[in-house]
């Protein structure tokens, strides 16, 4: 099994829109100016890019409603939410995940801020909330 890569640290805020060029200057990155609508997360998400393009995205998450998963979290602040691993073999990797204790929150499914690659959200003994993504077979 390949290791998983750190692919984005995800931080939920009020608004994308009036986040994403604070936190871009901030971290001295850069925004391509998109905000993904997510139906089946129920959020909307923009990614930055840190300045080393090595380095991990930064994701900000805004709940698209009251039944977003994020939206109880925005409640109690927001903030850091997630760390967001790549991985070669999502079953695999769950496989293993859970023989460690960890629990699965969530079934693959499909990501549109991913074209349709699938990711699962796990939870872990150390209240780490981790999710996965399926890396890209192209």
């Amino acid at each position: 099994m390949t290791e998983p890569t750190l692919h984005h640290i995800g931080y939920v805020v009020a608004s994308v829109a009036e986040s994403a060029e604070r936190v871009t200057r901030a971290i001295q990155g850069a925004w391509d100016g998109r905000i993904i609508h997510d139906p089946i997360q129920a959020v909307h998400a923009a990614f930055l890019q840190q300045p080393s393009p090595a380095s991990a995205l930064i994701e900000l998450l805004e709940p698209a409603g009251q039944q977003s998963p994020v939206w109880a979290f925005l409640k109690r602040g927001g903030g850091l939410h997630h760390l967001c691993f790549e991985v070669d073999n999502l079953e695999e990797q769950l496989e293993y995940i859970r023989s460690v204790g960890a629990v699965l929150l969530q079934k693959p499914v499909s990501a549109v801020a991913f074209d349709g690659r699938r990711v699962a959200w796990i939870f872990t003994r150390d209240k780490l909330l981790l999710e996965y993504l399926e890396r890209s077979r192209s």
